[in-house]
């Protein structure tokens, strides 16, 4: 086949380091573009970033030319060192070191694109933990507690 061809959306959920609660309606969109701006340079397509103080969702297609660790990698590590820069409050910001990606079906996109937009309905009665909970059991990922927080 002399085209290599790929549509691979991924969804993309990981937490502020311990949690805390550094992504304010201050910085909240700031970060999204910034990170949207990652993802393109990767030729990722970001279909829509959104977060709630402790924790951030990310739709987007992966490109085929680069792994999903790679992604991750340069997304968290580069949105960390600019999130730094953005003032004495965010000093100390930093991201979890794990992650949870998943696959999503391209007839699900606008679930997915849905449940995004809604995070603050969603964490106005259920925490970051149980929602990841809920999410590894639902794509059978095995887990064990005492490593999937930080």
């Amino acid at each position: 086949m002399p085209q290599s061809l790929a549509r691979v959306p991924l969804h993309l959920i990981y937490s502020t380091k311990n949690r805390r609660p550094f992504i304010t309606d201050a910085v909240r969109d700031s970060l999204h573009r910034y990170q949207a701006g990652i993802l393109a340079n990767l030729g990722c397509e970001p279909i829509i970033i959104n977060s709630v103080e402790d924790h951030i969702h990310a739709l987007f297609e992966l490109s085929r030319t680069v792994t999903i660790a790679t992604v991750v990698e340069e997304v968290k590590k580069s949105s960390s060192k600019w999130a730094k820069t953005q003032g004495p409050m965010l000093s100390e910001f930093a991201w979890q070191i794990g992650y949870g990606t998943f696959a999503v079906s391209v007839s699900n996109i606008d679930q997915v694109r849905r449940y995004i937009e809604n995070q603050r309905e969603h964490h106005r009665d259920l925490s970051f933990q149980d929602e990841y909970r809920e999410f590894l059991r639902r794509h059978n990922i095995p887990f064990d507690e005492r490593y999937i927080w930080d």
